[in-house]
Parts: C-alpha cells; sequence; structure tokens
C-alpha cells in the first residue's frame, strides 16, 4: 500500500517501455538454437540431413573446415556461453562428397558430433555415415 493515495492519474496513453516487435526478425530466425527453433515452431518439413558440429581449434585446417563448412547445404555458427560451434548441414542426396570431405577434417576433433536431423543419434559416426558414403559416385 502506498503510504499517500495517489494525487493524479497517469495518461493512458503513457507507457514507459520500449515498443518491441512481436515477430523476430529474419536475423534473430537464423541465429535460433535449431532446438529452440522446433520447441517454438514446431518441426520443419525439410528432408532427411547430417549435421556436422564442430568447435573452433588451432591449425590451418580449421581454415579449410570454415570454408567447408560455409559451403555446405546450410551453415550456422552457434555462441553457446563463450564458446563458439559451428554446424553444417547435408542434404547427402545431393552432394555426399562435399560432407565426406569435410568429416575427414573434423571428425577427429574433439567435441565434433554427428547429428541426424539435428538430433545426436547412436552410431551416426560408425553406421549412418558409412551408409551415406555408399552414395558417392
Amino acid at each position: 500500500m502506498l503510504p499517500d493515495p495517489p494525487t493524479h492519474r497517469p495518461l493512458e496513453r503513457f507507457w514507459p517501455y520500449a515498443e518491441l516487435s512481436e515477430t523476430l526478425s529474419d536475423e534473430e530466425l537464423a541465429a535460433m538454437h535449431p532446438e529452440l527453433r522446433e520447441a517454438l515452431f514446431g518441426s520443419p518439413g525439410r528432408p532427411f540431413s547430417i549435421t556436422l558440429e564442430f568447435p573452433a581449434f588451432e591449425g590451418e585446417a580449421f581454415v579449410k573446415a570454415l570454408e567447408m563448412a560455409k559451403a555446405s547445404d546450410e551453415f550456422q555458427e552457434l555462441t553457446l556461453g563463450h564458446a563458439v560451434r559451428y554446424r553444417a548441414r547435408f542434404f547427402p542426396g545431393n552432394d555426399p562428397l562435399r560432407l565426406r570431405d569435410l568429416y575427414d577434417v573434423v571428425g577427429g576433433v574433439p567435441g565434433s558430433q554427428v547429428l541426424l536431423d539435428d538430433r545426436p543419434v547412436p552410431f551416426a559416426r560408425e553406421l549412418w555415415l558409412p551408409l551415406v558414403w555408399c552414395l558417392i559416385k
């Protein structure tokens, strides 16, 4: 309860907060983590994909890996806390050779992951990737 009753009533049009749009911009949608995007908007109707996710690492191979990742079907740079991770999504039917070439560079990097439809799956490296290699002509 206020110590003194108010002496005047504020105008109804006064709103001391910034007017924020209720829709996300294209940049905000692109930077959103895929799991959050799926939770908010539902599962997108995209074809089967394999994503290679890797952290920054030392050496000339990182520059090559980043260049190859940017040439993937979809590239995303995620910042989680202070760590930066890179995601390169490939639709294997398009060009499985690009997926294999990037995996050859980042597959042995500690902290790298292979995701199927943006989810970690058991035996993704041992089973799914060799099946995709069969698509290479």
